[in-house]
This record gives C-alpha cells, structure tokens and sequence, in this order.
C-alpha cells in the first residue's frame, strides 16, 4: 500500500498545483485595496450538520501560503459539527488569509462531506465486523485529499492507485484469457519484476469463486454484483482461505444486508463520487 511519504508527497502536489491554478501572479482584489502590514483575523463557520473533514489540511494550506499565519483549532477531524458551530480561527496577514480562503473551502466543503457520507455508511455497519472500502471513483488531481476524507470518516482506503496493489477485474480476465491464466501471469510478473502487491480478484459468479480458489496467494476476493442468497454462498464457499469483499451498487439501503452475509469488506465508489458539499464560511471577524 502508499507509505505515509508518498502520501504526504501527494498532498504537496496538491497544494502547490491549486494555488498556482487559484493565485496565478498574484491576488490583485485584495493587493489592490488591502495594505500589506494589514493585520486580520478570520472564522471557518459551519453551515451544514455533519463531520468535519480537512483541519490539519487546512492548517498546510495557510502554512504554504504563509508560514506566519495562526491557526486556533475549535473542532477537531472527524468531529461532529452543526450549524452555526466554529471550527476555527486563523490570524495574520489579511492579504494572507484572502489568498488562502478559497482553496481551504474548496477542500473543506468536499472533505466533509465524503468523511460525513462516510460516516453514515459506517454507523449502518456498526455490529457487524464489515468494514467500508473507498474507490478509485475519486476527482482526478484530488485523490489524495479524497481517499483522506474517507479515513476521517472512519472509513478505510482500498488501493490508493493502479500501483500499489493488483486488482484482477472482468476486463483483466477477459483479455487475459480466463481467471486462472491471469492469476498464473500476474504470479510470473510480481515474480520477475521482484513486487511484493497483493492480489485481488473479482468474481462474477459461484463457479468463478471456486476456479479463484484453486490458486493459492490471493489476498481478497471481490463479490461482485452478487445477491444476497449467492453472497453468502459464496462467502461459505471462500471461508477462511482470503478474505471477502462485496461491491456493485450497494448503497444505505442494500449496505446492512451485505454485511450480514458475512463479509470482510465493502466497497463502495459512492463514497467519494456522489456527494453534495457541505455548506462553510470564512468570514472575518
């Protein structure tokens, strides 16, 4: 999986790649009218009931812009908010904050509301010992601050991008041959190129549950679009050999009956693609 280096390296690129798109050379509205030595203090305002997703992102950003700026934390990640709450305050250069408002919201708004969307599909499996997985359904170029918000949710990351772990999916096998020839070519590759990357391996029915199970070194099967009655079949079937995974189409009403059946994980692309910002201010105070 990525290493916390390689993560925080992503972040990085992040924030520098979206105030170069957001500053460009210069934020002339506030160089024009707002002196330098201009001193300000500013709220980050809770407009929306949820979690809160993206303080210690927040706190990189206004450190990137200005290293001088003054952060003091109300409400930490992860938190339960409501309308009306604050979940910060930042002081310094005015021209500072102004510079660094939007991106912060941009992130914040989107953060929350995956950690909250999360963290609903989260309480829906409580009991149960299934966890939620996020996708690689993300924002292109925010991945990062995505699969982030997922965790802060109480969520759990899958693979964070095609290098980091195997995932042998319809089309693999389909172009491959079958299950068992891209099982047997992926071993010859991590083999001979010297990897060590978990296998995943989709299945679309029972019958290719059982030819998955015939090769030894797969670390998770995925039960792909399956109902409930062939799920737990097909979880009976796998037993303690890897582990389980279900994915397609599950959402908050579909979601409790896929733990039950019994498995590991549960994907879900819904994590991250389908949700509605929540509502944040920066106003200055």
């Amino acid at each position: 999986m990525i290493t916390e280096a390689q993560f925080q390296k992503e972040i990085d690129i992040i924030i520098a790649n979206a105030i170069r798109e957001d500053v460009g050379d210069g934020d002339h509205s506030a160089l024009a009218c707002i002196p330098k030595e201009a001193e300000g203090k500013a709220k980050l305002l809770v407009k929306e009931d949820g979690i809160i997703g993206g303080i210690d992102f927040a706190m990189q950003v206004f450190a990137y812009v200005d290293g001088n700026l003054e952060l003091e934390v109300l409400i930490p990640d992860g938190a339960p908010v409501k309308n009306g709450d604050i979940a910060f305050y930042v002081s310094g250069s005015a021209q500072s904050i102004l510079k660094a408002e939007r991106f912060v919201l941009n992130a914040m708004q989107r953060m929350s509301a995956i950690a909250t969307k999360t963290h609903g599909f989260v309480e829906l499996l409580k009991g149960t010992g299934t966890q939620i997985l996020d996708t690689r359904k993300t924002t292109p170029g925010i991945r990062a601050l995505e699969k982030w918000a997922v965790k802060i949710g109480g969520g759990e990351n899958h693979r964070f991008a095609l290098y980091d772990m195997i995932m042998l999916k319809d089309n693999h096998i389909d172009f491959a041959g079958g299950i068992s020839k891209a099982i047997q070519k992926t071993k010859e590759y991590l083999m001979e190129t010297g990897r060590d990357l978990k296998i995943v391996v989709e299945a679309r029915s029972l019958n290719e549950i059982r030819e998955i199970l015939e090769s030894d070194g797969i670390y998770r099967i995925l039960i792909d679009n399956f109902n409930y009655g062939d799920t737990r079949k097909a979880v009976a079937l796998i037993g303690d050999t890897c582990l389980t995974e279900s994915s397609g189409g599950i959402d908050e009403t579909t979601i409790r009956n896929y733990a039950e059946c019994g498995v590991d994980y549960i994907s879900s692309g819904a994590l991250t693609h389908s949700v509605y910002n929540m509502d944040l201010s920066l106003k200055a105070v």
